[in-house]
């Protein structure tokens, strides 16, 4: 990771280095954090954020579910990324913002202890590597089971959630996987450690609901929408853990993965063992988006202004 200058903390900048929390604040001990990731774009018109305020918005919801009281608003949460991005000089960049209990009480129950807001940026390329976004990756059915209704809440994106992440990741990548899929707690498809999975077959899309203890990705609502608007016909559905064998295509989405195609699952060629078109076209559509090439008709970029000068630098 390479450092940036400045750090968003509740409400002014501090220095990258400065962003420290104290070993026994609640976070540590309990995973009591809630968190987002958005990426900014170097677009033809200068760099942009993509769907920023629906990436916010999701930051409130998986607050609110899990009870933390956060003061801030989309609006200002937006403001927040926009005054990071030309402090720090970026064209382009991963925003992490970050929702924290801090230090206070040691109990389970997080009685007096303060919630901290965090926005950090740095430049980071592709997830899965440069290559995989045209090869595809290799990946495995996970031996853990995503996490089931009523346990943990699948919709919020929390720090505690991501345990269960951390151990399919692993196990994927100890076997000499690119990363691992989770199957729910009825055995069917859920989701990737960090991404959400999309199959086609015969030219048709199916992704798990959220039911399938899936969270709601913002990329994968962009390719639900994508796909609409290509005339590709999509729905979700439940999916078998045998339909990844005999798809045409699978791939991922994911603010970090983007559009990634699937090569292998479990050892098994899938279709050609190479990007088909049906994701090579999403792509294609996605990046001419982000980057710029296309009219944004979705309003899904903001821009990062040009007129307003860096405060609390």
């Amino acid at each position: 990771m390479k450092p940036t200058a400045k750090i968003w903390h509740n409400g002014r900048l501090i220095n990258w280095d400065d962003a420290r929390i104290h070993v026994l604040a609640h976070v540590t001990s309990y995973g009591s954090s809630v968190f987002e990731g958005i990426r900014c774009y170097a677009t033809r018109n200068g760099p942009a954020i993509f769907r920023g305020r629906e990436h916010m918005r999701r930051l409130l919801d998986s607050a609110k579910i899990y009870r933390f009281d956060l003061r801030y608003t989309v609006d200002e949460l937006m403001q927040a990324m926009d005054e990071l991005v030309r402090v720090n000089g970026l064209e382009s960049c991963y925003f992490r913002p970050l929702v924290i209990r801090g230090y206070g009480d040691i109990g389970v129950l997080p009685g007096k202890n303060p919630i901290e807001t965090y926005i950090a940026c740095w430049e980071w390329g592709k997830y899965l590597g440069d290559e995989a976004l045209a090869k595809g990756v290799d990946v495995c059915v996970s031996s853990w089971t995503r996490i089931a209704p009523n346990t943990l809440p699948a919709m919020a994106k929390a720090g505690a959630n991501y345990m269960n992440a951390q151990l399919i990741r692993m196990e994927a990548h100890l076997n000499g996987y690119a990363e691992g899929i989770a199957l729910d707690e009825a055995g069917y498809v859920s989701e990737g450690s960090g991404e959400n999975i999309f199959v086609v077959r015969d030219g048709k899309i199916v992704t798990p609901p959220l039911g399938a203890s899936v969270l709601p990705g913002i990329t994968r609502d962009t390719v639900m929408q994508l796909a609409q608007a290509a005339g590709i016909p999509i729905v979700e559905s439940l999916v078998p853990r045998e339909m990844l064998y005999i798809a045409d295509e699978v791939f991922f989405s994911g603010t970090a993965a983007e559009i990634t195609p699937i090569r292998s699952v479990d050892k098994i060629t899938i279709g050609s063992g190479a990007r088909g078109p049906v994701t090579e076209k999403l792509q294609r559509m996605f990046f001419d988006l982000v980057e710029g090439n296309v009219p944004d008709t979705h309003g899904w970029l903001t821009p990062i202004s040009g007129s307003r000068q860096p405060v609390n630098a």
